[in-house]
């Protein structure tokens, strides 16, 4: 997508209310040297790491009404339970489609109402039973679960070990002030033959070698992290839109 497409604005509603045919960029990336010091590349680490506790919610939630609906089938009770599912899930799109617009600068347009053929209660809960949007919503609660715990484990460590890595010139004088270590301990171990392997970073060409080697972490995590999160952008396109 050219980037005079990502720049233009938020066309209609939010919701299921009235939106564009289209999802649309609502933000331009930043280059890829510029991305670890950008607002767009932390909302997109915020989107990946609030993912997690969403992606709980929205799973278990539809699980537990999925079960108890399949489960209470053969009695009046498990219909309406199995058209709440479609509505609570169609509620998880909602929220979901807000995060993508306000952290990944994607507007997704969300899908048509239920359309409600037959009068009163029954009507009501046949309509969402066969709501294809809300059946959807549904899989997506599902399938982006394990989707969502992947993206926060590798975001989190990528993003925590760059950092350190390369901001260790500054703190590399308080192992030898507080710890018996003289610097970053790699490994310590002895061999069969009782001779003993060490290895801690100390010398100048050791700690700016650590130090770079965060640094092209720091760059590599940037276009992880917008690997994950277009999965989530293509998901939330072709399962919560329109």
């Amino acid at each position: 997508m050219s980037s005079s497409t990502e720049e233009r604005d938020v066309l209609g509603g939010h919701g299921d209310d009235p939106s564009p045919a289209r999802a649309r960029r609502t933000g331009r990336r930043p280059a890829a040297w510029r991305a670890p010091f950008s607002a767009y590349y932390y909302r997109e680490v915020g989107y990946a790491l609030s993912g997690l506790p969403v992606a709980i919610a929205g799973f278990v939630v539809s699980v537990t009404l999925f079960c108890v609906g399949l489960g209470t089938f053969v009695t009046a009770l498990g219909l309406p339970v199995l058209g709440a599912l479609t509505s609570v899930a169609r509620g998880f799109g909602r929220l979901e489609r807000a995060r993508v617009r306000g952290m990944l600068a994607l507007d997704v347009p969300g899908p048509e109402p239920v359309r409600q053929v037959r009068p009163g209660g029954w009507g009501a809960i046949t309509a969402r039973l066969a709501d294809a949007a809300g059946w959807k919503a549904v899989l997506y609660q599902v399938v982006m679960f394990p989707w969502a715990v992947f993206s926060f484990a590798v975001t989190l460590v990528f993003l925590v070990l760059g950092w350190a890595f390369a901001l260790y010139p500054l703190y590399h004088w308080v192992f030898g002030a507080y710890t018996p270590w003289n610097g970053y301990r790699v490994f310590d171990f002895y061999d069969s033959d009782g001779v003993r392997h060490l290895y801690e970073v100390q010398a100048p060409w050791q700690i700016a070698g650590l130090s770079v080697l965060g640094l092209l972490l720091v760059l590599l995590t940037t276009q992880l992290v917008r690997g994950l999160t277009n999965v989530n952008r293509a998901a939330a396109q072709g399962l919560l839109g329109r």
